[in-house]
């Protein structure tokens, strides 16, 4: 998740402005669809992210459903002067308001989750989405926020709506940045502006967008003079909205593994890859891969996707041999220095990969980087080169990357589907999932320990 500060001035819409001269994007184009569904984690969302798009598919004659997840009344925790239940039946008002303004004749669901809970009750929206999905005559867009923008209702209202958009035959999804405009930088953009959609808009769509926006002075206005009391979207953040193009970003189905020149372009933004060790996710993970292995010293241990050498460097500790490998040249420079006793080599999975035999090898955070038939040949690689006693260790994040080309629990169900024998171990919890594939070697730790009869 991205750690931001609504208060602070953000990114300078003028630098946007320099920036989307540059982008290439194919048109949105609303002649083709018969419907539109526009999934808004709070009131304003709709507006900001996509109240041009109402504007003009009400214009074109195109029916629009507006599915608003929360009331918002979690807007301004540290208000001195109005409660959440005030800002509730406000920001209902507002919302009836705007969008009035921007479709008459739009309708709306209101699905009453709590502000800010949505990844408590992702189910209420699934089923919601559903249900306006099926039975539609004709194809349907769908648009909800990017899953990368950097609120967490903002980034499960985007990873439900893929999912079920994944699901439901003649739907597309495009997904709309709210926050990303305030933290992400033109320079080096975190949002994947190589899949960005257009969409530009009418005087008249303007118009009614900006007299939708005014239509929230809860969250444009200060609701008083006190501390706590300041604009969530101020005249400098209503300003990236207010543009006479909106824009969003198409989600691609992906069928290619993730390039090198991305790996590049990540380590360039960001040397030490994923903060492997500031992280108590990661350094907690970490933990629970290396007690998952099966025997106390391994022979020689292959890590595929090794990034800067945190794990490999805790694998030297169990293993005679380690070589990492990775897709980009900039980690593996870190990599040999947190962990001189490991090689190191460049490769691209599957086509270069390293010569040897192995008893262990670690794929951690890489296979869902890995298009479906790059997946099935990599398994078919550790097959040929794992020792009969070895083991393969797979251990992948489980929510949506907006980079990746499956999922984590996609991977893992591949692996067990086409690995020869069950998992000797397998972890599950809400953030990521471990599985531990034996070689027909392989048995128990108290077998080997002899414990057992």
């Amino acid at each position: 998740m991205v750690s931001f500060d609504h208060r602070e001035p953000g990114t300078d819409p003028a630098d946007w402005t320099a920036f989307l001269g540059r982008v290439t994007a194919l048109p949105v184009l609303l002649d083709t669809v018969a419907s539109v569904v526009v999934v808004a984690p709070h009131p304003d969302d709709e507006t900001l992210g996509a109240g041009g798009l109402i504007a003009s598919a009400a214009d074109a004659g195109v029916p629009v459903h507006v599915l608003l997840v929360t009331h918002g009344e979690g807007s301004h925790p540290d208000s001195p002067s109005t409660a959440p239940e005030q800002l509730r039946s406000i920001r209902d008002t507002e919302f009836r308001a705007a969008l009035a303004v921007l479709a008459p004749a739009a309708s709306a669901t209101v699905l009453g989750v709590p502000d800010g809970g949505l990844r408590e009750h992702p189910d209420v929206l699934r089923s919601a989405l559903t249900e306006r999905l099926t039975g539609v005559d004709g194809p349907v867009l769908v648009v909800a926020p990017w899953r990368g923008d950097g609120h967490r209702d903002h980034r499960i209202a985007g990873e439900v709506a893929a999912d079920v958009v994944s699901h439901a035959a003649g739907s597309e999804l495009l997904e709309y940045p709210i926050w990303a405009w305030h933290w992400d930088a033109p320079s080096a953009p975190a949002a994947p502006w190589a899949r960005a959609r257009s969409l530009s808009l009418s005087s008249a769509a303007l118009d009614r967008k900006r007299a939708a926006l005014d239509a929230y002075p809860s969250q444009t206005r200060p609701l008083s003079p006190a501390p706590g009391d300041e604009p969530i979207v101020d005249d400098r953040h209503a300003a990236h909205h207010l543009r006479p193009t909106e824009w969003f970003f198409a989600v691609s189905a992906a069928q290619s593994s993730r390039s090198r020149e991305s790996f590049d372009a990540h380590y360039a933004r960001k040397p030490e890859g994923w903060d492997f060790e500031g992280s108590w996710y990661e350094r907690r993970k970490r933990a629970v891969t290396m007690a998952a292995l099966p025997r106390e010293r391994f022979r020689s241990a292959l890590e595929l996707g090794c990034a800067t050498g945190v794990l490999t460097a805790e694998l030297t500790e169990r293993a005679d041999a380690v070589l990492g490998t990775d897709i980009a040249a900039a980690p593996l420079d870190r990599a040999r220095l947190r962990a001189p006793a490991a090689r190191f080599v460049q490769a691209q999975l599957p086509s270069e990969w390293p010569d040897g035999r192995w008893d262990l090898v670690v794929m951690s955070e890489v296979g869902y980087y890995l298009s479906p038939s790059d997946l099935d040949a990599t398994i078919d690689r550790v097959l040929g080169s794992l020792d009969d006693d070895g083991v393969l260790v797979a251990c992948h994040w489980r929510h949506p990357d907006d980079d990746a080309v499956t999922s984590g629990d996609v991977v893992d169900a591949r692996l067990a589907e086409r690995w020869p024998r069950p998992a000797l171990v397998r972890h599950v919890e809400d953030d990521f999932v471990l599985s531990v594939f034996p070689g027909p070697a392989v048995v128990s730790v108290a077998t080997a320990e002899g414990l057992t009869p």
